[in-house]
């Protein structure tokens, strides 16, 4: 599927049925975000993690109650303009649907988190490899040992992403990676998975498993799917997030970020 139609005409696909799959590529240089939905009750306490915990929940929008225009985005309409939604209840695993219009109501408060998916471009431009992207799939994602600061009835292990590349290069991607910090910034970790408590490299917890070619290193960067463990955690009656690697694209350029 072609990847450089613009953000505005990505979410018009999306909204009709005619994008499913996910984003990593699409719109190039354009910031991509993690979407979390959540009665307003609770709003406070989930802002509260993000706050706490800004490497895998980077903030770039909170919606009123209700709302469902971001900022970053005039013009779209998150109950339908993602590629694929989990709606969750009591905490439950739930459905895949499209389109939430049937679930949300005007008592829920949205999120948007930063996403690496927003600094891919830069990574490319710099020379560096992005594996998932030469492959066409989604990035690799794993559950770690680390452990998020809670906040009310939020907690969560903090997940990653991972990009193989050799030494050299994986200093190049935290040069440029480090200024990002509204879409998770510099790595966390370099080298031996099993010190982040992740046992097969090959075996992703979500997204697609890459190859990692002779002489290279694993590259870990915090993930936002943190958070949809985090929303998970508690039992809410409902909650709504992203589908992992299946983002909102948004009007905001990359290069926007490295001045906020």
């Amino acid at each position: 599927m072609k990847k450089d139609f613009s953000p505005r005409r990505l979410r018009e696909l999306m909204r009709n049925g005619e994008w499913a799959v996910p984003t990593t590529g699409a719109a190039p240089g354009y910031v991509q975000a993690n979407l979390v939905m959540l009665p307003q009750d609770e709003a406070f306490n989930f802002l509260l993690f993000c706050v706490r915990n800004p490497k895998p929940c980077p903030i770039l929008d909170v919606l009123e109650p209700g709302q469902v225009e971001p900022t970053i985005a005039p013009g779209a309409d998150l109950r339908t303009d993602l590629p694929l939604y989990r709606v969750f209840r009591k905490g439950e695993p739930g459905e895949e649907v499209k389109d939430i219009s049937a679930v949300f109501d005007d008592t829920m408060v949205s999120f948007l988190l930063g996403c690496s998916f927003s600094f891919e471009d830069a990574l490319v431009k710099a020379g560096v490899p992005v594996r998932n992207l030469e492959e066409g799939k989604n990035v690799s994602m794993y559950i770690t040992n680390r452990v998020c600061r809670p906040a009310g009835p939020f907690s969560a292990p903090l997940v990653v992403t991972m990009r193989p590349m050799r030494p050299e290069e994986a200093i190049r991607a935290t040069q440029v990676t480090t200024r990002f910090h509204l879409t998770h910034g510099a790595p966390i970790h370099v080298g031996s998975p099993e010190d982040l408590g992740i046992k097969d490299i090959e075996q992703p917890d979500f997204g697609d498993p890459v190859e990692t070619r002779p002489g290279e290193i694993p590259v870990f960067w915090a993930c936002g799917v943190t958070s949809t463990l985090a929303v998970t955690s508690a039992p809410l009656p409902l909650a709504i997030t992203h589908s992992p690697g299946h983002m909102f694209v948004s009007d905001l350029l990359d290069d926007h970020l490295t001045i906020l």
